[in-house]
């Protein structure tokens, strides 16, 4: 950021699911299996204190390769409104990987998509996420994003974040400090 430079206010924040907000269990087709990662539920509730918008953005190709129905994906993601409380937007990608299309992360399709349904701009949003993609997704929407490592994020992803948290909770206090660059 320039010297001088101001962030918009953040008025949305956008969560990966799997390996961000819940554990990450491949292909999850059973709600009993759904675990919140540690911090999540304090996390999302100072964003609900400060007013500030949820949602996720999902990568979910296991409905494009058949491994789960769009019901059983919908009974999952109900199970993490139910512990984390109701997000005000899910998008997901239910593509396979050689699809192409415009809303599989790392391309800023979801993202645009959340920012519209929540009333928001993208420089008034922050993606926190696990990955690279999750990264590159907000950048390329002109979101900020946090990446928060988890044991399989790569180490040339954590290198090329533009801010890193340890956790959900040191994420958000970044998100909502304005702290999040671009």
């Amino acid at each position: 950021m320039n010297a001088g430079q101001t962030h918009a206010a953040v008025r949305a924040v956008l969560f990966d699911r799997d390996g961000t907000l819940v554990e990450d269990v491949p292909y999850n087709a059973d709600p009993a299996l759904v675990r919140a990662m540690p911090g999540a539920r304090e996390a999302l509730d100072q964003l609900r204190l400060h007013g500030v918008r949820t949602g996720v953005v999902t990568n979910q190709s296991g409905v494009g390769r058949g491994l789960l129905t769009v019901a059983r994906l919908r009974a999952v993601n109900a199970r993490i409104d139910e512990l984390l409380g109701r997000f005000s937007t899910w998008q997901v990608c239910p593509h396979r990987p050689d699809e192409g299309c415009a809303c599989r992360k790392p391309r800023p399709g979801l993202v645009l998509a959340a920012c519209a349904a929540l009333d928001v701009r993208p420089v008034e949003t922050v993606v926190i996420g696990d990955t690279g993609a999750d990264v590159d997704a907000a950048r390329a929407a002109g979101a900020r994003a946090v990446l928060v490592p988890n044991p399989v994020t790569r180490p040339d992803e954590i290198d090329a974040a533009p801010a890193v948290a340890d956790n959900l909770v040191a994420a958000v206090r970044l998100a909502l400090s304005s702290g999040a660059p671009v």
